[in-house]
């Protein structure tokens, strides 16, 4: 098949789930012999740096996307101007700052890219356009990242004629984070725009049935396929880490549960059983993050542990890969349910045990896996609770990873994704003959 995948960058200041998850899928289904085009949205792939997968020009570049959102003038301006606003070292700064933005920009940003050719980034959309229609060789299928770059399938449909698919994974979590009435009236247009969109794959059963709820779609155009990685790279330490160490692998922010992992680390260290017990914290921040951080850091300064724990800057793959080897146990207690959980499968797949809140994909994932423990009600005291055996008894924690990695082998390896991924996209195209 020859598909096109449509992929928004993050700008390399985080853990970008989407991002890694896109990247694993092009490069086995190309692996595969199939012709990927993959394009980046907004700000540059940082996450293939090392090995590039992304093979098309950025689109929708952040810079621009900004200025025609907030002054009429440069929704008018050539070609020349703009592409000076879409070089990548500006990109690369921007990309620095994002998450500054205020609510009421990103609401109206949101909205806007949602209107697709009604909105005010319409000149990009167009250029974007114009550009697949020129590549040699027409797509079978396009792909887009998810359900908030729905303005865009519209468009795609009427000059290319070509079936459009949407992979789907956490859209809820930001549109409800956006403030009223811009989460209202994103909920509305994204409903409106699903019916621009031939088929949904979400990346969980539990997603599936919560987005087809949502964005009130039939069945026969919601698929799941579940998200695998390359196990190949991922080699557990034969020994384990001697001093019990939990670690924490997302974005550091509020969301994500960050503070709730570390007051159960505050009580963990007060244990006398447990006074050895480190925690490591990886995946990066935005700069609207910072205060948080700081904030976090004097927490445990003020409990007196502040030198058993590492905030790490790096976590691009082989230091990424370093990180879980050197844990006892990985958790994430993310405050609202998620789709997927990378880092789950990431700490899975390295022989890691995890500790998860049971809500979302948690569930179904360990059930699949059998590689982890759930817990409720989703508080401190619970987590550490939780996390206790697991940190005392090294052969139990090792002996649940090891079933964790032979349950991601079965479940969650990448080939099977791809295969299953290609075979949707198949159905998807006939459908729509």
């Amino acid at each position: 098949m020859r598909i096109v995948q449509i992929s928004p960058g993050s700008g390399d200041n985080f853990y970008c789930e989407n991002c890694l998850r896109d990247i694993a899928l092009v490069r086995e289904m190309r692996r595969l012999g199939h012709d990927v085009l993959m394009v980046p949205l907004y700000l540059p792939l940082h996450a293939d740096k090392t090995e590039p997968v992304a093979n098309a020009p950025i689109f929708f570049g952040g810079v621009n996307v900004y200025l025609q959102q907030k002054f009429s003038l440069f929704r008018r301006t050539p070609r020349w101007i703009d592409k000076l606003f879409d070089s990548r070292r500006l990109l690369e700064w921007a990309g620095r700052k994002a998450g500054m933005t205020n609510a009421r920009d990103l609401g109206e940003t949101t909205i806007s890219m949602l209107e697709g050719e009604h909105g005010r980034q319409v000149k990009e959309l167009d250029r974007f356009v114009d550009w697949l229609q020129a590549e040699e060789g027409a797509p079978d299928v396009v792909c887009l990242s998810n359900a908030l770059l729905g303005g865009l399938a519209r468009r795609i449909k009427d000059r290319l004629n070509v079936p459009v698919v949407s992979l789907l994974q956490d859209e809820d979590g930001f549109l409800d984070g956006l403030t009223s009435p811009y989460a209202e009236r994103a909920w509305d247009i994204v409903r409106v725009r699903a019916r621009d969109i031939n088929g949904f794959i979400a990346v969980s059963s539990y997603f599936a049935g919560a987005m087809k709820e949502r964005l009130d779609v039939d069945d026969d155009r919601m698929h799941v396929v579940r998200m695998g990685l390359d196990l190949g790279a991922y080699t557990p330490d034969p020994t384990g880490p001697t001093t019990p160490t939990i670690g924490y692998l997302s974005r550091m922010c509020p969301e994500r549960g960050l503070e709730t992992l570390i007051d159960a680390f505050i009580r963990l260290k007060q244990s006398d059983k447990l006074k050895s017990v480190r925690l490591r914290i990886s995946g990066g921040r935005s700069a609207s993050d910072e205060p948080f951080v700081e904030r976090m850091q004097s927490k445990l300064t003020t409990a007196g542990v502040r030198d058993d724990v590492e905030f790490l800057e790096s976590f691009e793959r082989e230091p990424r890969l370093e990180f879980l080897r050197s844990l006892s146990a990985l958790s994430v207690p993310e405050r609202q349910p998620v789709a997927y959980g990378l880092y789950v499968l990431e700490a899975l797949a390295m022989g890691v045990p995890v500790v998860e809140p049971a809500i979302g994909c948690f569930p179904e994932t360990i059930k699949l896996t059998g590689g982890g423990v759930l817990y409720e009600p989703n508080t401190a005291e619970k987590l550490a609770e939780t996390l206790a055996p697991l940190l005392l008894d090294r052969q139990a924690a090792r002996k649940l990873g090891a079933e964790g990695r032979k349950g991601m082998a079965k479940s969650f390896n990448v080939e099977q994704t791809a295969a299953a991924m290609l075979g949707t996209f198949e159905q998807v195209a006939r459908q729509t003959k």
